[in-house]
Parts: structure tokens; sequence; C-alpha cells
């Protein structure tokens, strides 16, 4: 015989596959016990009536006594066993309850009878049946009786766990909690442990609080989990638990938990980084970055120089008026976020700020008349990047009241001369001129504000007093000579059988000191162009050519004129 158990001890019981400590108390103090140990009563006969001889706390129903007493002060035959236990089955399903008994045994869920093996035998008789076991907390009694002869008992219940039999899912964990941590980044989740008893464990679900798609993080047979991949990058994520028991039943999730993450994602580099000069700037632009609130401009000196910041924009661009001209500056960018992250530096562009002074205006410019047009003077410009001067002459437009200048290009002289002979037809009209100067990149006063020194003066009337006839069958054309090859004159008109130029051509020039134009050549027949190396530089030439006939008689004069500077 077996003797119960009187002392104090601790044992563990199996809980779902977990371990839990449980007390066994003497029997005269247990009045009840924690689930899922039993609270067993002895009785001192067949019938469980009167009071208990004893009452303790079993963590299981498996005894064998022989042919002893159960219990001190208990008979050896004719005596009565009660197991008693309340426990919550979670989402219950189907179990199996077994017993193996001599004598009599009969086991109750919930006041029902489920196993009747209740008899007199001589050897040990087992029994087991399947049923499906409803959610929630429920009572399990076993009652067991010993007429004579030896005294055994086993009884236990266990979920079936065949994935062809086990269709219910174990219930929503419950007690979610999830605290985040800045300073790690991590995000920490516990609960509560679900009561089933073919418990496998829980599963951590995760998706973006702008999702809808979750991802599976772990299954855990613990109640905590530490989620460590959590993207820092200020976004909200959701959680939620779900349990699964060992047939792969999975629980509906539970009510979803929020984190929102420390932001400490940099944005990406700004690309496409270009400068280029502005008016009186070097104006930087690159492609804005989805996510940055603000960027950097670092710049430096030359290609080489050290690096810093030079301001905080809002927009894909930046002008740079702090720069001189000249000199070259390289810039890189770099992008911020609302929470202060900044992207690594762009790769690097350099410009050279351009010349965007212009020359000082011309001073002192005088305009002489002249036999030949003007000789123009002026004061040399103290612009260090003079490049020219450029000769402009104007005619005015408009009422004596409200004259303006129109001009136009002449020459363009080098940097190192400070006169100028404009040679031009000086047939007494008035006229306006300008000398502008030009530096290096093209600029001038004249060009950025329409300003300059302009200077009125009147052109000599150096025009034959003689007008030439209309009809003549040529037509010449006279150049300026460029050195001392002397004027060149060419004309067209007739071909070598037309009997008007059978005896040649005529050539004339005018000459003011006898008002007349005098012949300076006479030319064969077929001749078409003639070289005057005897007109003075620094005057205007006015010429004809006739065509002379066989009769002596010449044509009417085709006439042209060229000046010719000193």
């Amino acid at each position: 015989m077996k003797p119960a158990r009187l002392a104090t001890a601790v044992v563990l019981a199996t809980t779902g596959g977990l371990l839990t400590a449980l007390a066994t108390t003497p029997a005269s103090a247990a009045a009840s016990c924690t689930s899922p140990a039993y609270k067993r009563q002895f009785f001192a006969n067949t019938t469980f009536s009167g009071t208990p001889q004893k009452t303790d706390c079993d963590t299981a129903v498996s005894e064998n006594w022989g042919t002893g007493a159960p219990a001190s002060g208990l008979p050896a035959n004719n005596f009565g066993v009660r197991w008693t236990v309340t426990r919550d089955f979670g989402s219950g399903g189907p179990f199996t309850f077994s017993v193996s008994a001599q004598d009599g045994v009969r086991v109750y869920l919930d006041g029902v009878r489920k196993l009747d093996v209740w008899r007199n035998v001589s050897t040990t008789v087992k029994k087991n049946v399947n049923l499906t076991v409803p959610q929630g907390s429920h009572t399990v009694r076993v009652d067991y009786v010993n007429w004579t002869g030896g005294a055994n008992v086993k009884f236990a219940y266990t979920p079936r766990t065949s994935v062809t039999v086990d269709k219910v899912a174990p219930l929503t964990p419950t007690g979610l909690a999830v605290a985040y941590d800045g300073a790690t980044g991590h995000a920490r989740l516990n609960w509560t442990r679900n009561k089933e008893m073919d418990l496998a464990g829980h599963r951590v679900y995760r998706r973006p609080a702008d999702g809808s798609t979750w991802t599976r993080l772990a299954s855990t047979t613990s109640t905590t989990y530490t989620d460590t991949t959590l993207p820092l990058t200020g976004a909200a994520y959701v959680y939620t638990l779900r349990a699964y028991d060992t047939a792969g039943n999975e629980s509906a999730g539970t009510a979803p938990r929020t984190v929102s993450t420390a932001d400490r994602t940099a944005p990406a580099v700004p690309q496409d980084l270009d400068v280029r000069n502005g008016f009186t700037s070097l104006n930087v632009s690159w492609t804005a970055v989805a996510d940055a609130s603000s960027y950097r401009v670092l710049r430096a000196m030359g290609a080489n120089g050290t690096y810093t910041a030079v301001a905080t924009v809002t927009s894909p661009a930046y002008a740079d008026t702090d720069t001189v001209e000249g000199s070259t500056y390289s810039y890189r960018v770099t992008a911020l976020d609302a929470a202060g992250n900044e992207s690594a530096r762009s790769s690097a562009v350099a410009e050279t700020r351009w010349d965007s002074t212009a020359p000082d205006p011309v001073t002192g410019l005088t305009a002489t008349p002249t036999g030949y047009g003007f000789h123009l003077t002026w004061d040399a410009n103290p612009t260090p990047d003079l490049s020219r001067y450029v000769v402009h002459r104007g005619e005015f437009h408009g009422d004596e009241e409200e004259r303006v200048c129109v001009v136009h290009e002449v020459k363009w002289l080098s940097a190192d001369t400070t006169s100028y002979d404009y040679a031009t037809l000086p047939d007494g009209e008035e006229a306006c001129l300008l000398v502008d100067a030009v530096d290096d990149n093209g600029l001038s006063t004249w060009r950025w504000t329409g300003k300059g020194d302009i200077v009125t003066a009147t052109e000599l009337d150096v025009t034959p007093g003689v007008e030439t006839p209309e009809g003549s069958p040529l037509s010449l054309t006279a150049e300026a000579a460029e050195g001392d090859e002397g004027n060149q004159l060419t004309w067209e008109g007739l071909d070598d059988s037309d009997p008007l130029q059978a005896n040649g051509y005529r050539v004339l020039r005018w000459n003011p000191r006898t008002s007349a134009y005098e012949p300076i050549a006479e030319l064969p027949s077929g001749t078409r162009s003639y070289t005057d190396t005897t007109a003075s530089r620094g005057t205007t030439s006015f010429y004809w050519v006739t065509a002379l006939s066989t009769d002596g008689t010449q044509s009417a004069p085709a006439a042209d004129w060229t000046a010719t500077a000193p």
C-alpha cells in the first residue's frame, strides 16, 4: 500500500507543455488546490459519504496501493478516493479521457459521466473515450473505489493533436503590450500565455501602419519578443499576435498595437549637381530628394580646397552672390530630413565666376571733320581686362526737341589705341559718334545700359560741284586703297564688240581746285579695271569712267567715290 503524502513538497505539473510549480499540503489543511492540481479526498467507504478521512492535493491520478491501505487510518478494502479539478481548457477541442483501475472508476466532466468501469475486478481494467471539450473552464471528477484485493488507478486527459482531428483554433492571445525604446530602436512585446493544453507557441506579425500586408517576424514559445529589425525611418508600424497549436491551427490576431520609430535614416545623396554663371552670381542646382526638408550647400576655393557650409536652403537651388570675378569655386550639397539626418555629400562641380563688371565708359572723345571723314581721339580706358574699342557711327532721328542717335558699329580697334581715322563720304551731314570699351568677356557699358559719351560733329562737304549725267551704259565701283597700292576702280556694262568702247575708256577724277573732272588715264578696249596710285591719302576721291567710240565721242560717265584715311 502507498501511503498518502503528508509532508509539504514542491512538484512540477505539465500544462500545455509548460511547467508550473505546485505545492502539496498536509491533508488536514487542504481545502482547495491550485489548478491543474487535483483536490484528493479519502473516504472510509465506497459511497463517498460522510466527512473525508483525509484531503490533500495531487498532481496526477496515478496510484498503486497494492493490498495495503491508501493512507494511515483508512481500511485496506472498501474505501473510496475522489479527485476533483476545475481548469481552463482554452479553446477546448478534441480530447481523449483514459482510465485503468482495479477496482471501480468513474469519470465526470461538469457532472456528466464520461467513463464508467464500476465493478469489483481481480485484474486491472483499461478504458478510454474520445470527446470534445467546450471552450473555457470545466470541472473534471474521478471517483475510485476498492472493494477487495489489490488497489490501483490511473487517469489522464490529453488533447488529440492530429491535423485530421483537431480543427479548433486556439483562442486569441490576451494582454499584448508593445513598448518602443527610442535609444535602441527596438520594440519589446509581452503578452499572457494561452490556456490551451496543445499550445505550440505564439506568432508575432508586423506591418507598416499605412499598409495592409502582415509579415511574420517570429514563432516563439515565450511570452516576450524583441523586434530588432524595425527600420529607423520615423514611420509607424503595427503589431499583432496569434497563437498556434500542435495541429497547426492558428488563432485570430490580437487588436493591433502601434509604435512610431525613431528616424535615423539619412536622405538620399543629391544628384545631377550643376553650377552656371549668372549675371551677379554662381547658380547651383540639383535634383530634389524625396524626403529632404532642406539642403546644405558647401563650397571650396578651387578644385582641392576645404569645403565649408555657405547656405542652408529648402529648394534644390542656390544663387551664390558671395563670389569674386575670375575665381574658381567647387560645390557639394547634402540633403537633410525633418529629423536632422544628413546625407553624404554629392559629387563636386566647379565653375569660374565670370566677369560681370562692364568697363568704364570711354571719355574724352573728340571728332574732327576731315576730307576723308573724321579723325577721332579719346582717353585711354583704365579697365584691366580691356579687350578692344568699338567705333560707332549714327544718325539722328526725331525732331529738334527729342532727337535720338541710332548708331551702328563701324570698326573694332585694339585696346592699345586711342585714335582712329574714320573714312566716310564727307557730304556735310551731321553725325553722332561713339567709342565703346569692351572687356575680355564681351561686356561694355554701351551694350549693358545703352549709355555712352556720344559726340556730335558735322562733316566737311567735299562733294563735286558738277552733277553726274544720267544714262551711262557703265557701272563703276571704287574701292579705297589699303596701303600704297592705290584706289581700285572696276567697271562693267559693255562687251568687247560694242562700238561704244572701240577706242577704249577714259578715267576722270574730280579736282576741287579746278572744280572739274580731269582725265587721269586712257585705257584700251576690253579693259575693266584701273588702279589710281596718284590719289592722295587722307582725301576723298570722286571718279568718272566713260567709253570712247571710233568717232571720238564718249559715253555718259559712270560715277563712284572712295575715301582713304591717312
